[in-house]
C-alpha cells in the first residue's frame, strides 16, 4: 500500500467524483483510477460502486475512510517529527499570532526565545485575532498572542500589554488634529478593537471627516508614508517609523485616543509555552 493511493482515496471518497478529485490532486482520471484500483487490490475489497460515470462509496469504503485519514495523519505527523530531529530539534512550540503582532512585538521576543532555547522548533501561524481563540480550542496551536479578549470557553487568557494609540500622519504634513483629520481620509479597520466606537467619536467633533477602509496594517503605513491619509495604530508598531521620520505624529486635542491591548491565549501548560512566556513577560515591557 502507498500513502499516494490513501490520499487519492480521501479526496476521491470527499468528492464521489473521480474527474473532481483529478482537479483538486492535479493527476489524469486514468491517475485516480489507477490509485484507486491498487488500493483496492492492496486491501483486497472494493471501496468504490461504479455506475457509468458516477462513483459512490460502498460499506467497505466508509469503514475504511476514517482509518485512511488517521494513516495519513500519522505518516505527515511521523515525516515533521523525523525531519525536526534532523535539524536538531527536541521538542516544539506552534504559536497562532495577529498579524500586527507579529509585525511589531514578535520579532524581538522570538530573537531571544530562539537563541536560548535551540532545540525547540518554533512554527509561527499568522491568524486573525478573532480566529485565535478557537486555534488554541481546537489544539491547532499551543499558544495565541491576539489583539482580542476571547469569548471562548476552556481557553486561559491574560493581557500583558496595553499600549497608546496615536494618530499618524505623513512625514511632510503639517497641522493640528482638526486640519490633519478634515484634510486627509482617515483609514479605518486595520485594527480590531477599537475602531467602532473610535470613528464615532472622531466623526462627533469633525462630522465630516472622510474614511478608507484598508483592513491591513501593514499597508496602512505604507499608504500613509505615501500621503494617501492618516489613520490611529497602536504606538509600538509605528515606533520605528516614527523615529526615522517616516510617520508624523499629531498631537491629540479633541479625541480621547483609544488604548490597544495584546493577549495571550492557552488552554493547557506546556514546558515550551511557559519558556516562552517567560520571555514574553520579561521583553514586552522594553519595547514601549
Amino acid at each position: 500500500m502507498e500513502i499516494k493511493w490513501v490520499r487519492t482515496f480521501i479526496i476521491a471518497a470527499t468528492y464521489e467524483n473521480f474527474r473532481k478529485t483529478s482537479e483538486e490532486l492535479y493527476l489524469t482520471q486514468p491517475a485516480i483510477t489507477k490509485h484507486i484500483k491498487n488500493l483496492e487490490d492492496s486491501l483486497m475489497v472494493k471501496l468504490f460502486e461504479r455506475n457509468g460515470k458516477t462513483v459512490t462509496l460502498t460499506s467497505a469504503g466508509h469503514h475504511f475512510l476514517p482509518y485512511a485519514k488517521e494513516i495519513v495523519s500519522a505518516y505527515e505527523n511521523g515525516l515533521g517529527n523525523f525531519e525536526a530531529w534532523k535539524q536538531g530539534y527536541q521538542r516544539k512550540l506552534v504559536i497562532a499570532s495577529a498579524p500586527q503582532i507579529a509585525s511589531s512585538l514578535l520579532p524581538v521576543i522570538l530573537s531571544r526565545f530562539i537563541r536560548e532555547h535551540p532545540n525547540i522548533e518554533v512554527i509561527i501561524n499568522i491568524v486573525k485575532s478573532y480566529e485565535i481563540a478557537e486555534c488554541i480550542r481546537s489544539g491547532l496551536a499551543d499558544l495565541g498572542l491576539s489583539r482580542i479578549k476571547p469569548s471562548h470557553e476552556n481557553v486561559f487568557c491574560r493581557k500583558i500589554h496595553e499600549d497608546r494609540v496615536v494618530l499618524v500622519a505623513p512625514p511632510d504634513s503639517s497641522g493640528d488634529e482638526e486640519q490633519t483629520l478634515t484634510k486627509y481620509r482617515v483609514m479605518t479597520n486595520n485594527h480590531p478593537e477599537y475602531w467602532d466606537n473610535l470613528i464615532k467619536e472622531i466623526k462627533s467633533h469633525y462630522p465630516f471627516v472622510r474614511t478608507m477602509n484598508v483592513g491591513q496594517l501593514e499597508i496602512t503605513k505604507r499608504f500613509i508614508e505615501s500621503g494617501l491619509g492618516v489613520s490611529y495604530l497602536p504606538y509600538t508598531m509605528v515606533k520605528t517609523e516614527l523615529q526615522t521620520k517616516r510617520l508624523r505624529e499629531v498631537i491629540s486635542e479633541k479625541i480621547v485616543e483609544p488604548t490597544s491591548s495584546t493577549y495571550t491565549i492557552k488552554k493547557v501548560d506546556t514546558q515550551e509555552a511557559n519558556a516562552f512566556l517567560q520571555v514574553l513577560y520579561e521583553e514586552i515591557h522594553t519595547i514601549d
